[in-house]
């Protein structure tokens, strides 16, 4: 799978660029908010039509400029493909696929599949479950259509649940479509539980082996999924989970009411880590918490690859920088196969990276 060109137009601070890419490993560098990010967002968000900087699409676009445009040409499945993505500040998204306009976002899968790591990425194991739920969903977003579907889906319904529970007092007859938007969000929640679990069941057979290697044999790496307490078997098909998901929801109704706010659902997820059998959030170390997240994050590339027989793309956003030397070196050995994007303050000796091609990027332009 590679990315051999981008094109940007009004996309963050580039009023265009367009860049042909080495199969192999490319440097991109420049001094700090020259745009070096932004190009490997742009990249991403032709993988899964989301960012992981920005909440909303407008937020892409140019200041002063109604819209902006992401074009990426993709060799991927024997196939060449053209992705575009035209970004509007007053309307909704489109996105196509060799010209041909997609119904949504989850058609994306297969096409492009990115592995983004980023700085923010480091402290993956120290944050919230809302971090860790992020990355889940990214990586399953770009495996399975459906999956995506399913979460927009659930998505929508918890915001309309939302504002039912913190508007019913002053309009009861708002909680007339509670029971209809309890059940949808159950059939969805179900999918959502299924999915997750059987991923995490991969990144547990997976991860463990790269934390290994990664701590030089000193550490054992376990994963666990924490969801619903009334969900006894999260690998059961949806339809078992269904009812156990519908249990609990009425058994915390009256709860919800008076607390205003959805407590029964998967938005409440999360990957639980362990290293040397303690809770890595609250015990690691932090070099321990950075081989956790690095090996989750190279797992994922592994298990993209046994999917699909195709390395994802993998960006690397200044990461290197941040990591000791040991920790480069591995994460350099095991980047061999695959196109990777790694950005930099400054250049680098690309002769240790197979002959890299370098970018040099200065105020959101291509300077050589």
């Amino acid at each position: 799978m590679i990315l051999r060109s981008l094109t940007l137009d009004f996309f963050r601070n580039y009023p265009h660029f367009e860049g042909e890419f080495s199969p192999g490993v490319n440097v991109i560098w420049g001094e700090n908010a020259q745009g070096k990010t932004n190009l490997l967002e742009a990249a991403a968000y032709l993988s899964t039509a989301s960012s992981h900087r920005a909440r909303y699409d407008r937020e892409l676009i140019q200041f002063g400029v109604d819209y902006a445009f992401v074009k990426g040409e993709v060799e991927a499945r024997d196939r060449t493909f053209s992705l575009e993505a035209r970004l509007s500040r007053g309307g909704r998204r489109q996105l196509f696929s060799n010209g041909v306009r997609l119904k949504t976002a989850g058609e994306l899968a297969g096409v492009l599949t990115t592995v983004l790591f980023c700085p923010e990425d480091l402290w993956l194991i120290r944050e919230g479950a809302a971090a860790r739920r992020r990355f889940l969903d990214s990586c399953i977003c770009q495996l399975r259509p459906r999956y995506a579907e399913a979460l927009a889906e659930y998505r929508r319904l918890y915001e309309h649940k939302l504002r039912i529970l913190r508007d019913w007092e002053e309009h009861p007859a708002l909680l007339d479509t509670l029971d209809e938007f309890n059940l949808r969000m159950a059939q969805t929640g179900a999918l959502l539980i299924h999915y997750r679990a059987h991923f995490i069941r991969r990144l547990g057979e997976v991860t463990p082996a790269i934390h290994r290697d990664f701590s030089g044999g000193r550490e054992e790496l376990e994963l666990g999924y924490e969801t619903v307490r009334t969900v006894t078997d999260p690998l059961a098909p949806a339809k078992t989970i269904l009812e156990q998901l519908l249990a609990h929801q009425e058994s915390h109704r009256r709860a919800e009411l008076e607390a205003r706010q959805c407590l029964s659902g998967p938005h409440k997820d999360d990957l639980a880590v362990e290293v040397n059998g303690l809770a890595a959030r609250q015990f690691a170390s932090q070099g321990q918490v950075r081989t956790a997240a690095l090996s989750l994050k190279l797992a994922s590339r592994e298990i993209f690859f046994r999917e699909t027989g195709e390395w994802p793309v993998l960006l690397l956003d200044d990461v290197l920088s941040e990591l000791d030397g040991r920790r480069q070196e591995y994460v350099l050995k095991r980047i061999t196969n695959g196109q990777v994007f790694i950005t930099c303050c400054e250049e680098m000796d690309v002769s240790r990276l197979g002959g890299a091609r370098a970018f040099h990027i200065r105020n959101g332009a291509l300077i050589q």
